[in-house]
């Protein structure tokens, strides 16, 4: 188990130095919410250049879902690169791409013969599912989510729908891609509510969008996340997703399901999408997948997979070092780790579910898993709150627990999967005495 440890005032100044030639060197665009200048990481603890400890719960945007260089999974990298570091899928074979495409097979929803495409992270493997989609079915249309984020090329931008700067400044984007309300019940969009709403934002895809704004026959794919991400780690209520794969099917419409951020442990299950019991056409992962290393995968059956030679690739995809950290990524989840995500997540819900209670502050604390969410209201009114979210997830930096945003005013928590309930004390801990300096009654 680790601790928060902060030595010197935030930041340090070994971190200023660094902060001063980033800024003259690395691209403005990137969107950091303190200054976190990270030296090395084990577990949940990540020192920075002037040797404070800090938690992580952000996981680096969860992604490092065994903890910070897990020993098995260095172990491997160090076999793997003392072996074979590069030979590009795309153009030759080696075994470390096919043994994953099979394990990826393995551990998908459905039990259908399945072929992989590798790239190098999320937004690639929503590109290539993007491409598959259309290219399979002919068809030029894509139905996506209001709130949804699945990556910042051009295909996945265009699919995005969480925060207008994400697209300030590059349209045109990529065409006929059609943006619905997504379930967001503590704000519904058709204001109602679940159950007693019967699912209203389905009813709106039929009897509004399709028809009279999108023939469905000109559809390819709904493109959706399990769990909103980006948009306010929101989930979508029960039923949703087999009403939604129902209505694919009747359309002749595939279903591609994004479980970048959501997927490999962090729901509870191995795939967020498995809660709904629902079977994607199209599966993109990536993040989590293994462990820190660059690694993304769309997934399909070996039928839909059917583009010809050529059709797509990638360079660096499947890495046989990226292979190798997600053998034992995997490994490492079915040994425990997705259960720890179950358990310890229901702890650690419950635990900010109690913090919510004291404060009106709090409008809504939802999640599955160790993919959790908190969002601030402002006002009896439920509005957004973003300088108090933003301001909380500051204090907890200033404690030693790393927080990230998202949505309009949420605080995320997406610790590594390797997180113990101490060390979630420690967060809840800080994050109770974040919320009650920033508190105000309604």
């Amino acid at each position: 188990m680790s601790s928060p440890n902060i030595s010197t005032k935030l930041p340090g100044p070994e971190a200023k130095a660094w902060l001063e030639k980033d800024a003259e060197y690395v691209s403005p665009s990137y969107g950091r919410p303190y200054p976190l200048v990270a030296k090395s990481g084990k577990g949940l603890a990540v020192t920075d250049v002037d040797g404070n400890v800090f938690l992580d719960f952000s996981a680096g945007i969860a992604v490092c879902s065994t903890g910070h260089c897990h020993p098995v999974v260095v172990e491997a990298i160090k076999r793997q690169a003392e072996t074979l570091i590069h030979m590009s899928g795309t153009d030759f074979y080696y075994r470390e791409q096919a043994f994953l495409g099979e394990e990826i097979a393995r551990i998908t929803p459905g039990n259908q013969p399945k072929k992989c495409f590798f790239g190098n992270s999320g937004a690639d493997a929503v590109e290539a599912g993007f491409k598959l989609a259309r290219y399979h079915s002919s068809r030029p249309r894509m139905v996506a989510f209001s709130g949804a984020f699945h990556g910042r090329t051009f295909g996945a931008l265009s699919l995005t729908g969480s925060n207008e700067k994400y697209r300030r400044g590059f349209a045109p984007l990529v065409p006929d891609v059609t943006h619905v309300p997504f379930p967001y019940c503590y704000r519904c969009p058709f204001n109602l509510e679940h159950p007693s709403c019967g699912l209203a934002c389905i009813d709106y895809i039929q009897d509004e969008v399709f028809s009279k704004y999108v023939p469905p026959s000109e559809v390819a794919a709904i493109v959706a996340e399990p769990i909103q991400g980006e948009g306010g780690y929101i989930p979508a209520p029960p039923q949703y997703f087999k009403r939604l794969k129902s209505l694919c099917d009747d359309h002749g419409i595939l279903f591609m399901c994004d479980e970048v951020q959501s997927g490999f442990g962090r729901s509870g299950k191995m795939f967020a999408i498995e809660h709904w019991d629902v079977v994607p056409d199209i599966v993109c992962m990536a993040k989590g997948i293994a462990s820190g290393m660059p690694l993304g995968v769309c997934c399909s059956s070996s039928e839909l997979m059917n583009w010809h030679q050529g059709a797509h690739a990638s360079t660096f995809g499947a890495n046989p070092v990226s292979c190798a950290a997600a053998f034992k990524t995997i490994e490492l989840l079915e040994g425990g780790l997705i259960e720890n995500a179950a358990d310890t997540g229901a702890y650690l819900k419950s635990e900010l579910e109690s913090v919510a209670r004291e404060h009106d502050i709090i409008g809504d604390v939802r999640g599955m898993g160790l993919m959790i969410g908190v969002e601030f209201i402002g006002d009896s009114d439920r509005s957004p709150a973003p300088d108090i979210s933003s301001a909380v997830i500051r204090d907890c930096f200033e404690k030693g627990i790393a927080l990230l945003p998202c949505g309009k005013s949420v605080v995320r928590f997406c610790p590594p999967l390797v997180v113990t309930k101490e060390e979630c004390d420690y967060a809840v801990t800080a994050f109770r005495e974040a919320v009650e300096h920033r508190s105000v009654d309604f």
